[in-house]
């Protein structure tokens, strides 16, 4: 009356169906996140953009973001953040991008120039 299950075949069924358990898993996690990404990034523009931010202490920044139709001045701390300005001018929104898109167009090797040439005159 003394029965003792073969270890081995019950550890392969357990693997086998740890492993079928797994992949159906990571097969609907597949398919939702490219289902997601169409219908979320139809129309394949950011809605919300952050044109720049200074830093003015420790843990606090004051942030330029734009969205559609105006441009947000943000003041983020650890905790919080709060609306500063609210920018619906499209002289300065324009403007805003017209700086935005200089510093954008410029390559990792100006970057690198304009920095290595900043830190020769300053060893001079």
């Amino acid at each position: 009356m003394n029965y003792h299950p073969d270890l081995i075949s019950t550890a392969l069924r357990m693997l086998a169906a740890l492993v079928i358990v797994l992949g159906g898993l990571l097969a609907a996690f597949y398919v939702s996140k490219r289902l997601f990404r169409r219908e979320a990034g139809a129309s394949g523009e950011k809605l919300i953009r952050i044109i720049g931010n200074s830093y003015i202490g420790v843990k606090k920044t004051v942030t330029m973001v734009e969205i559609p139709g105006a441009v947000l001045v943000l003041g983020v701390t650890n905790d919080n953040i709060s609306l500063l300005a609210k920018i619906e001018d499209k002289e300065r929104i324009d403007r805003f991008r017209g700086i935005e898109s200089e510093k954008a167009s410029l390559s990792f090797s100006e970057h690198l120039n304009r920095l290595t040439s900043r830190m020769r005159q300053k060893s001079e």
